[in-house]
C-alpha cells in the first residue's frame, strides 16, 4: 500500500515534531530571544515540598531552597560532625528538646534567638536561618509507614475510644490540646528489656455551645 505524502503545516492540523527536531526548535527559540513560560507559583498552603526561601542566587535563576532540603542538609552536617540530638539540644537550648528536634526536622519553628544558635552550630546561611524561624507546613503522610511512628498511630486506633470515654467522663465535652501541650519521655531499665516511658499533658479545651440561651451553660464542661 502506497503511503500518502506528508504535507507540512496543513491548515487545521497540528504538525508532529520528532525528537530529532527538538534541539533545532530550542535553538530557534533561543535565537529569537524567547523563553519557555514559567510554571505558576503554588500556594504556600500546600505540602512542604513547595515551601522555599528566595535568595540572591535564587533570584538569578538557581533553584530556590526548600524546607525539606534544609532538613537534609542539617542531618548531613549532624552525621559528618558526629553530633547526637542531646548535644544539639543542649547547645541550642531554650525550650523542650522535642520542640528543638521537631524544628530541625521541619515540623516546628525556632524563635529568632534559637534559630541564630542553630545557624551558628550548623554553619547555615542567613536565608536558612530565616527559614528555621518560619512557621512550617506541619504533618506527615497517613497512615505512617515508619514502624516506630506507626505504633503511636496503632495506640490511638486501638485505645482511642477508651481514652475518649474516660477523659469525657472526667472533664466533659471537649478535647485535649496538642498545642497547649507538654511531652516527656525517659528510659526505664528493666531486666526483660528497657522500656520507653512517655508522659503527655494537654490543656482540656471544652466545646463552646454558641447561641446558648439564658440558663444554658456556654461551654462543654462536666455538668454537676
Amino acid at each position: 500500500m502506497q503511503r500518502r505524502p506528508r504535507i507540512a503545516n496543513r491548515p487545521g492540523k497540528r504538525r508532529l515534531v520528532s525528537r530529532a527536531d527538538l534541539p533545532v526548535r530550542r535553538k530557534l527559540i533561543g535565537e529569537a530571544g524567547l523563553r519557555p513560560p514559567e510554571p505558576p507559583l503554588r500556594s504556600t498552603g500546600q505540602r512542604p515540598t513547595n515551601r522555599f526561601v528566595f535568595t540572591q542566587t535564587a533570584a538569578k535563576g538557581a533553584s530556590p531552597l526548600r524546607r525539606e532540603q534544609l532538613t537534609e542538609k542539617i542531618l548531613d552536617i549532624k552525621r559528618e560532625k558526629g553530633l547526637t540530638w542531646k548535644q544539639i539540644t543542649d547547645e541550642i537550648g531554650g525550650m523542650s528538646p522535642v520542640l528543638v528536634v521537631g524544628a530541625l526536622l521541619g515540623q516546628m519553628k525556632l524563635v529568632k534567638p534559637l534559630a541564630a544558635k542553630a545557624a551558628a552550630l550548623f554553619g547555615l546561611s542567613a536565608a536558612e536561618q530565616k527559614m528555621l524561624n518560619e512557621i512550617p507546613y506541619r504533618g506527615t503522610q497517613m497512615p505512617p509507614t515508619d514502624p516506630l511512628i506507626y505504633r503511636f498511630y496503632e495506640m490511638v486506633m486501638v485505645n482511642g475510644p477508651a481514652w475518649k470515654a474516660l477523659i469525657e467522663e472526667e472533664f466533659g465535652d471537649g478535647i485535649m490540646s496538642a498545642i497547649d501541650f507538654d511531652f516527656e519521655f525517659e528510659r526505664l531499665p528493666n531486666a526483660k528489656g528497657d522500656r520507653v516511658k512517655i508522659v503527655m499533658t494537654g490543656k482540656f479545651l471544652p466545646y463552646k455551645y454558641y447561641g446558648n440561651e439564658q440558663g444554658i451553660q456556654e461551654y462543654g464542661l462536666k455538668e454537676a
